[in-house]
């Protein structure tokens, strides 16, 4: 197929590939190899084949969480635009329009009432989450997943009650920093695997960088670097994008954690641990940096970034300083350049967990627990996983949930068991 994030060949016949492709599935579920789908297809159906076919995606975030999380929402702003390009679709009894987080949460969901209460059948609805890892093979889900636009096709879909539908879906960055807001999504029927759907959810998409880049004030000499949820950091300044190695990562997110400069020695402190460090190791890594940066954005003696910095993990702290947890979490993708283990990043990384865990906690909201449990720093926090089970009403199926997976850590950690459910002490 001449282009691989199209559903169908032109001349394809509709009902033939749903029943090649659902036969390939039932092979795929028994331990075939399945040669009969497209490659995009082929990976999802690997990465989602831990989860039942028969599942139904989890609902995480409700009234005021929902609410208070969809109004600190970068994709907030793009609202009406994205019901200008596509409210006509939204409302024509045969497609929905949706929009979902980097998560995979659905924040919008808009269409004909009939085909709402179709979708509310299978938990395509606001709030519910829609990653391949909870969902498994749809258009929003590995569109997040792969970062590109695509179709998703009837039987193409990992989990059965999905495979009525097919949507198109494409990922929506932020213009400044590069990072993933969510994606756009238009759901229907067998019609919608055609190259006019996929382009209108890429044009959908490019316009809503384009407006997102045009409420910005044009910021020529600031520096946006992404190092959350990352190994390798990626900056971004004047209209150059640039992925650092895992130690000029380092050495960026410890000159931006102290604008005033570091020495030479401090920087050795910061990256090894000692001061044992040969000087000309670490100058010709401040070299090679300087180098990938530019040369006149670095200083020395001491060393300090020249241009005013923005980075992701500052956002949270800051919007953790103005009181807003649930805008810290969806500006948090996770820890601090994870596979680092200098101890000027690790401490750096330890800060902004601790805050945003305890800003969170705070909160007692079980939709931002739920959100927090699902990162990588929160899925084996006992105490966060307690908070969440006295969140949910008693006889919520969440709640059942949220208590096996305390009582799973509490065995782990070799805690009594009286204790699970305990209110901490103020």
């Amino acid at each position: 197929m001449a282009e691989p994030w199209l559903a169908l060949e032109i001349g394809a016949d509709p009902a033939e590939r749903i029943a090649q492709v659902g036969a390939a599935h039932e092979a795929f579920l028994t331990g075939a190899v399945p040669h009969e789908v497209r490659e995009v297809v082929r990976r999802s159906w690997e990465r989602s084949a831990r989860l039942d076919p028969e599942t139904t995606p989890p609902v995480e975030l409700t009234d005021d969480s929902l609410a208070r999380y969809r109004a600190a929402h970068p994709l907030a702003r793009v609202l009406p635009l994205f019901r200008d390009l596509l409210g006509g679709i939204a409302q024509d009894g045969a497609h929905l329009m949706a929009v979902c987080d980097a998560y995979g949460r659905l924040l919008w969901v808009e269409g004909h009432p009939r085909l709402l209460r179709r979708a509310e059948r299978m938990n395509f609805v606001p709030g519910a989450r829609w990653d391949e890892r909870h969902a498994g093979t749809n258009a929003p889900g590995t569109a997040l997943a792969v970062d590109h636009s695509v179709q998703i096709f009837a039987t193409e879909h990992f989990i059965r009650p999905v495979q009525r539908w097919t949507c198109a879906a494409a990922p929506i960055h932020d213009p400044a920093t590069g990072q993933l807001l969510g994606a756009v999504d238009i759901t229907g029927g067998d019609h919608l695997a055609s190259p006019q759907s996929l382009a209108l959810v890429r044009a959908t998409a490019r316009a809503a960088e384009s407006f997102l880049a045009g409420a910005a004030p044009p910021e020529p000499d600031v520096l946006h670097v992404a190092a959350l949820g990352r190994d390798e950091a990626e900056l971004r300044i004047g209209g150059r994008r640039i992925r650092l190695g895992r130690r000029h990562s380092e050495l960026l997110v410890i000159l931006i954690d102290h604008p005033e400069g570091r020495t030479g020695e401090q920087l050795g402190l910061d990256l090894y641990g000692d001061d044992r460090l040969h000087p000309v190791t670490l100058r010709a890594e401040l070299s090679r940096l300087r180098r990938a940066l530019g040369e006149d954005l670095l200083d020395s003696r001491p060393y300090r970034l020249r241009p005013t910095a923005r980075a992701d993990f500052r956002t949270v702290t800051e919007l953790l300083k103005h009181g807003d947890p649930a805008g810290a979490l969806q500006a948090y993708p996770g820890p601090l350049l994870p596979g680092s283990d200098a101890p000027g990043v690790n401490r750096l990384r330890r800060l902004v967990d601790g805050q945003l865990r305890a800003a969170v906690l705070a909160t007692a909201d079980a939709g931002l627990l739920s959100i927090w449990t699902a990162t990588p720093a929160g899925a084996d926090d006992l105490t966060a996983w307690q908070a969440l089970a006295r969140a949910w009403p008693m006889g919520a199926p969440r709640r059942s949930l949220a208590v096996a997976r305390a009582r799973q850590l509490a065995a782990e950690y070799d805690l009594p068991r009286a204790t699970l459910l305990q209110r901490p002490r103020n």
